[in-house]
C-alpha cells in the first residue's frame, strides 16, 4: 500500500476530509446563497426573454 509515499488518490481523500471538517459549518450558508443567485439569474433571463419577444421590438424588414 505505502510504497515510497502517499499516492495522489490518498492525498485527494485526505484533502476532502479536511475540507469537510473545516468548511462544513459554512456549507448551508453557501448553498443558500447559491440558490438565491440561481433564482435571480433565472428570473433575469426570463425577463430578458420576454422583453426580446414582445411585439414591435423585433428587427425591421
Amino acid at each position: 500500500m505505502l510504497r515510497n509515499g502517499p499516492e495522489p488518490s490518498h492525498l485527494l481523500i485526505v484533502a476532502t476530509v479536511v475540507i469537510l471538517l473545516f468548511v462544513s459549518k459554512k456549507l448551508p450558508d453557501t448553498a443558500r446563497t447559491l440558490g438565491k443567485s440561481m433564482r435571480i439569474l433565472k428570473s433575469e433571463a426570463k425577463a430578458m426573454k420576454e422583453t426580446d419577444t414582445s411585439p414591435g421590438t423585433g428587427p425591421r424588414a
